[in-house]
């Protein structure tokens, strides 16, 4: 299969998934300040799934303009991730609604983990088929964001049965390591001059 025609439908269903987070926010009751306050929990989990999902987009077109072709396990391990992004937008809005609670906050934690084991299954596929001297395997390296990630996901979802904020802030934190695009698989990428 061509890598285009994954890329394509990946962006497919990455759309819808922000569509379904964008339709779940709700305008406030009322025109005051305080009734727009109200909606700040639910518009904060918004943002950062947001930026979650945009995360993923971003690194997954990097990714895959180092790879030349497709196999089956490929497929298959991008559906996979796919799959653990589309459970986003439900846990973001449960959190939304239920900022304080300890469960939602847990299961909002449990979202973002299992995307991030996804993308390492997904990438261990990649390097497996084009082999370790691959640009994608030279320019990934130990891949340090990669293996710690999950591991603070982990301590923000045991986290959340003792202080929900302190999850959410471990949540943010993660998001802003992974907010600009690795530059190692950007420099990896063959220019066109």
């Amino acid at each position: 299969m061509e890598k285009d025609r994954l890329a394509a439908f990946s962006d497919g269903v990455i759309a819808v998934i922000i569509t379904i987070m964008v339709l779940d926010l709700k305008i406030p009751h009322g025109t005051s300040l305080m009734a727009l306050a109200t909606a700040g929990p639910t518009f904060v989990s918004y943002i950062l799934s947001f930026i979650y999902v945009a995360i993923y987009w971003n690194n997954h077109h990097h990714f895959f303009q180092l790879v030349p072709r497709v196999t089956g396990a490929i497929l298959w391990a991008n559906l996979h991730l796919l799959f653990w992004l589309s459970l986003i937008p439900f846990a973001t809005a449960w959190l939304g609604a239920h900022h304080t609670a300890p469960i939602p906050t847990a299961l909002y934690g449990l979202a973002l983990l299992m995307p991030a084991v996804a993308w390492y299954i997904l990438q261990t596929t990649i390097i497996r088929a084009q082999g370790n001297n691959s640009a994608l395997s030279k320019a990934i390296g130990r891949d340090l964001k990669g293996k710690t990630s999950p591991i603070l996901y982990t301590i923000g979802i045991i986290l959340a049965f003792i202080d929900t904020a302190l999850a959410d802030a471990l949540y943010a934190m993660v998001a802003l390591l992974w907010l600009i695009p690795d530059r190692r698989v950007e420099q990896a990428i063959p220019r066109e001059d």
